[in-house]
């Protein structure tokens, strides 16, 4: 347990039988319903791979401004290429009004999709739109590629975890991840060179739109900070291979509120932190198949307090207010 947020390990889940599935399920279940988040270790993710795409990243930010806009997003409903810092306010989403969020972001979705019309109507925009990478740049291809397998992998770990928890098939949330459409965003918290802005963060108050999201932490002064029932907001710990995980707003509604999409933030560091506080995160952002139906699982006698909606009605507008 790090301030309220425990440690789960899933070696256990990944490589035992039914019962230690069980047992590790109603941990997750846990820690859902409470705060919201936990952190995950023996995740079977390659601690390699996320240590390359961290230097591939740090390489790419580094480049001059006009390099990155060589791939800027296309539009602000595509979470796709590279986002300059002023064009992401994640509060917008939630209805507030604050400066733009203090960072820097590049984006991929899927890489290698069929030429089929699930994946080419209109309703697959933008899920499906096409990733843009920057020229010469086949390491960085190469580590989130990499990386995006392997956390993929751990997503539907987890799915399954989510669905034994919640007394439902076990390929439930797995079988609404065959078409899916997860996102790994590289966010970047420079340094700052100036005084922020009054209400300014790194990134502001929101809740993840998604089913879950699994983040790779780093540790540097104006961190992620996670909001408790009670209102305070505590430090989230970036403890060397693991993943914070938390549950977004998809999920939420799925389980009729039983399971908490909590709101975050990332910090602004103390003043005379500020010259080494760049951070780098990394998040992979678990979104179902466009078409899936997001019902409420209620517990017997539970009043159900939402109608069913497709996982594309509710999420892509919602994700288009935070991004301009």
């Amino acid at each position: 347990m790090t301030q309220g947020i425990p440690v789960i390990d899933l070696t256990a889940f990944r490589d035992g039988g039914a019962a230690d599935r069980a047992r590790i399920a109603l941990d997750i279940a846990a820690a859902c319903e409470t705060l919201g988040f936990l952190v995950v270790s023996g995740h079977g993710v390659p601690e390699a791979d996320g240590d390359r795409l961290h230097q591939a990243a740090l390489e790419l930010f580094d480049l001059p401004l006009d390099d990155k806009l060589a791939v800027r997003r296309p539009r602000n409903d595509q979470n796709r290429g590279y986002i300059p810092y002023g064009e992401e306010t994640l509060a917008k989403m939630h209805g507030q009004v604050t400066p733009a969020d203090y960072k820097e972001v590049f984006a991929i979705g899927p890489d290698d999709v069929p030429a089929e019309p699930y994946y080419t109507c209109d309703l697959a925009y933008p899920d499906f739109a096409p990733n843009l990478w920057p020229t010469g740049s086949k390491a960085l291809r190469t580590a989130m590629l990499t990386y995006y397998t392997g956390v993929l992998r751990l997503a539907r770990h987890l799915g399954h975890a989510f669905a034994i928890a919640l007394g439902m098939p076990e390929d439930f949330f797995v079988e609404r991840l065959a078409r899916h459409s997860c996102q790994l965003r590289l966010l970047h918290y420079p340094a700052p060179e100036a005084d922020f802005l009054p209400d300014q963060l790194r990134c502001g108050v929101h809740t993840d739109l998604g089913l879950a999201t699994i983040l790779r932490n780093e540790a540097a002064p104006g961190g992620l900070e996670v909001q408790t029932p009670q209102g305070d907001w505590i430090t989230a710990p970036a403890i060397p291979n693991t993943f914070v995980v938390n549950i977004g707003d998809l999920m939420m509604r799925w389980t009729n509120d039983r399971w908490r999409s909590t709101p975050h933030r990332v910090a602004i560091p103390p003043a005379e932190a500020r010259a080494c506080s760049r951070r780098l995160s990394i998040g992979f952002f678990v979104i179902p198949n466009y078409d899936a139906t997001v019902e409420c699982i209620g517990r017997e006698g539970e009043t159900v307090k939402y109608p069913p909606v497709s996982v594309r009605e509710y999420r892509t507008d919602r994700f288009a207010a935070g991004a301009g």
